[in-house]
């Protein structure tokens, strides 16, 4: 059988899935990460791969195109950008998964940008060519698809939306050292931050929240009538809004996705959002629908995964070697 792999990395896991070329989940595991830097490392990942496709009768050699995705910017010519939350050789890895699967074509790709082309291979957006999905988690990250084609710019910066300038007179700095990024208020942690500040603002005792990224506890907030909540998410609704009208000037996507953590809460802040998009975007652009996502967390999986099948598949269209 020819089998394709997706590995999902992440900060303390990966999840590893076993894909047929047509987009069939066969099977998907947890391993847990080491720091991939060594070659002791990378056979925790390549072993745990191996065991995977053992149990459907398949061998390394079956293995035709491999997809990895990482929390961070991946340019047009591969080259990867900061990586800040976990600890990865990227040329090693490529390197122990070239040499356990020789004959998988492999593939990075930014975890955002994955899942964007998982959702066009097996998620809401088949059959719709142009399309922004937002990731809407602990910060705040898009992957664009244009014509069909990923948009993952020249430095990888492209679908960085999180740090589209939104409020110029914000006072505190974002991760990235700038100021009044979307990411600052549409992000789990941002949308906790609004309703904390509107609470203490008003003189109000705010419900407990866990953490810091404790959006559910905002929302239901928000269901039980709680104002400070209201105007929280009217602000994330708002500042997104804008951003993506911003967006639509550029790409003119016919399609948002919003996935992510936040968009757990989607059906309860989707009315608004689709109205202020609809106030501030240029004329032309209004009718870009806005959707859930529908992958879930295994979208960047299906979408890295995607993608090593299709520069596979082009590789073999131009008679290079796909390996």
């Amino acid at each position: 059988m020819e089998a394709v792999l997706g590995i999902d990395v992440g900060g303390t896991s990966i999840k590893a899935g076993l894909f047929t070329p047509s987009g069939e989940l066969l099977e998907e595991r947890k391993i847990p990460t080491p720091e991939l830097v060594t070659e002791e490392a990378y056979a925790v990942v390549t072993s745990g791969i191996e065991k995977i496709l053992t149990a459907h009768d398949a061998t390394p050699s079956d293995v035709v195109a491999c997809g990895l995705d990482i929390p961070g910017p991946v340019a047009d010519d591969g080259t990867v950008g900061v990586l800040a939350n976990i600890k990865l050789d990227p040329e090693g890895m490529v390197g122990a998964l070239t040499a356990a699967f020789p004959n998988a074509t492999v593939a990075f790709i930014n975890d955002a940008n994955a899942a964007a082309l998982g959702e066009m291979w097996a998620g809401v957006a088949q059959q719709v060519s142009s399309y922004v999905l937002i990731a809407l988690g602990t910060g705040v990250g898009a992957g664009v698809v244009a014509n069909g084609k990923l948009v993952a710019g020249a430095f990888g910066a492209g679908g960085e939306i999180g740090h589209i300038t939104v409020n110029r007179e914000e006072t505190l700095t974002c991760g990235c050292g700038r100021r009044g990024c979307l990411e600052q208020y549409a992000s789990a942690k941002g949308i906790v931050r609004l309703y904390l500040e509107e609470c203490e603002r008003r003189g109000v005792t705010p419900v407990h929240v866990e953490h810091a990224t404790d959006t559910l506890s905002v929302f239901r907030a928000l269901a039980g009538g709680d104002e400070c909540a209201r105007v929280a998410v009217h602000k994330m609704c708002d500042y997104l809004a804008q951003a993506m009208a911003q967006i639509s000037c550029v790409a003119d996507p016919a399609m948002y996705l919003i996935g992510g953590g936040v968009a757990g809460a989607f059906a309860t802040f989707a009315p608004e959002l689709r109205k202020l998009f609809a106030e501030y975007a240029f004329p032309a652009s209004r009718e870009a629908r806005i959707e859930a996502a529908s992958l879930g967390n295994q979208a960047a999986m299906y979408g890295c995964a995607y993608e090593a099948l299709r520069l596979r598949r082009e590789a073999l269209r131009l008679g290079v070697d796909a390996s």
